[in-house]
């Protein structure tokens, strides 16, 4: 009865603090696609705004600008969860977007006397500063998220990653198309990004405790949730050493990194693959055509809503646990989008409708994910979320860099159906394999590890279990020394009757 009257408004400042990681999500892949449609717009101007510079780069040089964001986005995704943990979110994720602002804006500028050399080493910049953003987000939301909150708030603040796309994809082709020219969608970006800086540093807060504008009803509820669960005080949490033997050695995790990773891979075959292909095989150009670009992201959106209220419903009437609610959802999130890759790859260039609405299917239903296995993060260890979020990132931010090379060497002819049948056919494969260790191994509860005092625990232990062997190897050598005392104790008796026997023969 007392959890019920204690929860704080209906709406209130951990949903604020939720609608901010959205926004924050939004505003950096804004900065992070937005190059899509500006590479395109720098080349050929004719087609957006001719009064700008134009400027010929070959699709190599155009292939180095789309994946030099990567090169260094993947390199700081653990230091992201090191300088979570050290100096808190709040500061982190300001220093990560003002960051990736302030870099957006200087493309024009660069470009025009570094070309694509400059622009290349702005969005590896760029993916430095951005790699801090997923480890803060999982950290912060540890904070603030309620455990029975955490699939309704984690799932807001990860559809900013649809709405940064597909706002991304709108926004940058008008913009291009405006009196501003292409240059206009980076000042757009960065001013979008110098706007949510402003708003985080004045409403952002690393803990319910540290909020002004918290009730104390609320966060009362908040800390007591969270308490249960192993989450450390605030005062605390920074000082909690990190078990890295226990996280590495850990199954649920491995289990949960696992399934990260196939997730990655058959998400960026439908990203990146699944357009080339619809283009090579299916005579479809979906880069020029925008809704084909932007409907499943759209879609995505859409059935993330979806799966939320579907997710709160089970769980608040109690239909089903966390843990099954989890792997249902990632189950549906990874075997449907699989089947419908295998059947994309069987269709003919006379059945585009039905590519798109399998397109859409694909990418919508895979959005289950977030909410299957993204935030589980949270449920293993609210203390130690940013850690484990920044290694699973660097790990599944590999993929994107490998699956376009693997499908450069499978497919030697972009037409040709059974080449793309093969990439496809692994991709579904991966999925169904990840799914399968995430159901037979992974956990929804706080691992023994997360414990702010395992550590010490530990050592306790081990000094215990010294002290228990040391003490057991002295009773043996005690043992020992009275068993060859008794010997030798026998052995002089026995040799009395020897020397009597020996003096009466003499």
């Amino acid at each position: 009865m007392t959890a019920e009257i204690n929860k704080g408004p209906v709406l209130g400042q951990r949903h604020l603090q939720a609608f901010l990681l959205f926004s924050a999500i939004t505003v950096n892949f804004m900065t992070k696609f937005n190059a899509g449609v500006a590479v395109v717009a720098m080349t050929d101007a004719e087609n957006t705004n001719p009064d700008f510079p134009e400027y010929d780069w070959n699709e190599m040089e155009r292939s180095y600008i789309l994946s030099s964001f990567f090169w260094g986005y993947i390199l700081t995704q653990f230091l992201g969860g090191w300088l979570c943990r050290r100096y808190g979110a709040r500061i982190t994720m300001f220093a990560s977007t003002l960051g990736s602002a302030v870099l957006v804006v200087l493309v024009p500028w660069c470009v025009s006397w570094g070309g694509w050399q400059a622009y290349c080493g702005l969005r590896m910049a760029m993916g430095l500063f951005q790699g801090f953003v997923f480890p803060c987000i999982h950290a912060h939301l540890a904070n603030w998220c309620p455990v029975n909150e955490r699939n309704r708030l984690g799932a807001l603040a990860n559809m900013g990653i649809d709405c940064g796309t597909l706002v991304s994809m709108f926004a940058s082709g008008l913009i291009a198309a405006s009196s501003i020219g292409w240059p206009g969608i980076f000042y757009v970006s960065s001013g979008v990004g110098f706007f949510w800086c402003i708003m985080w540093w004045f409403l952002g807060a690393d803990t319910p405790g540290e909020c002004k504008l918290i009730s104390d009803a609320e966060r009362i509820y908040i800390e007591d949730s969270i308490s249960s669960s192993h989450k450390a005080k605030e005062s605390q949490a920074g000082a909690i050493p990190v078990p890295w033997k226990a996280i590495w050695t850990s199954v649920p995790f491995w289990a949960y990194m696992i399934t990260k990773c196939c997730q990655s891979w058959g998400f960026s075959t439908l990203q990146t693959e699944m357009p080339a292909y619809m283009n090579g095989v299916l005579l479809m150009d979906m880069k020029k055509n925008a809704l084909y670009s932007a409907l499943p992201y759209f879609a995505s959106w859409v059935m993330a809503v979806v799966y939320l209220v579907i997710a709160d419903i089970l769980l608040t009437r109690g239909i089903m646990s966390i843990t099954g609610i989890r792997k249902t959802i990632n189950s549906i999130a990874f075997f449907v989008p699989a089947a419908a890759l295998i059947g994309v790859g069987f269709l003919d260039s006379d059945q585009k409708t039905l590519a798109v609405v399998l397109m859409c299917t694909n990418v919508g239903i895979n959005a289950g994910s977030t909410i299957g296995s993204t935030i589980n993060t949270i449920d293993l260890s609210p203390n130690h979320a940013g850690i484990l979020m920044g290694i699973a990132n660097t790990a599944s931010n590999v993929i994107p860099i490998i699956t376009p090379l693997l499908v450069g060497i499978m497919v030697k002819d972009n037409h040709d159906r059974e080449q793309w049948q093969m990439v496809f056919i692994i991709s579904a494969v991966i999925f169904v394999v990840g799914d399968i260790i995430y159901l037979a191994f992974g956990q929804m509860v706080s691992q023994p590890w997360d414990a702010p005092d395992f550590l010490d625990k530990q050592r306790s232990a081990n000094l215990q279990e010294e002290g228990n062997s040391k003490a057991l190897e002295a009773k043996q050598s005690e043992k020992l020394e009275e068993e060859k005392r008794k010997e030798s104790e026998a052995g002089l008796e026995s040799k009395e009757p020897k020397n009597n026997d020996l003096k009466d023969e003499l």
